[in-house]
């Protein structure tokens, strides 16, 4: 972080999970397919609860969503789900876990659809990312006419705990709107990533 720059003021400034969240990865421009994945079942899981919250339970997912591969946990089975639902370092809600595994099975189908799901969930922002000049987080919202598009698309296709909400976190997480206010040092870096998209995607 360049010295006496300035965060967006949800970050904080004493947790170091949230903090290093908010400088490496919020608004970076996700062009990778597991790690859409990985944001779909964290924003899912958040539902209802702190972004915190889901940050520190972050590895814990990790391990019990065999590292987010869409393909290993599109085949969890009922018992595996159970299981799932013992382990204390994930939340612990059974339609949140259930989800995660049909949303999965989901992601699939749209990833041989669209040849990528990138290519899919990056045609709602038109292959780019929103830049705008927030000035104060109350002036960012929580829902956009891409987010509505997008969530309505997603439910159509089977997916849960995708409301329009979530969808919009997930668009700001993913870098598919620059969301940092314009007084935070990662709004320009963010900015200038927007064009950086790699040629080959990933499955």
């Amino acid at each position: 972080m360049p010295r006496k720059a300035k965060r967006c003021g949800w970050a904080g400034e004493t947790d170091p999970t949230y903090i290093e969240y908010h400088d490496r990865e919020w608004g970076v421009p996700v062009w990778d397919d597991q790690v859409q994945f990985e944001f779909l079942i964290l924003e899912g899981a958040q539902a209802g609860l702190s972004w915190s919250t889901i940050l520190n339970k972050r590895e814990g997912y990790r391990k019990a969503f065999a590292d987010f591969d869409p393909r290993k946990v599109a085949r969890f089975t009922p018992k595996r789900v159970e299981r799932i639902l013992t382990n204390p370092n994930v939340v612990r809600n059974r339609l949140k876990v259930q989800s995660a595994v049909s949303n999965a099975r989901a992601f699939l189908e749209v990833q041989e659809e669209f040849d990528g799901f990138c290519n899919y969930i990056w045609g709602f922002v038109d292959g780019k990312p929103r830049q705008n000049r927030f000035r104060s987080m109350a002036d960012v919202p929580a829902t956009s006419a891409e987010s509505d598009a997008l969530s309505k698309d997603l439910k159509k296709r089977g997916f849960k705990f995708v409301g329009s909400t979530i969808v919009y976190a997930h668009m700001q997480a993913t870098g598919m709107v620059n969301d940092h206010v314009t007084s935070c040092f990662r709004h320009k870096e963010c900015k200038a990533l927007a064009g950086k998209r790699p040629r080959r995607r990933s499955r």
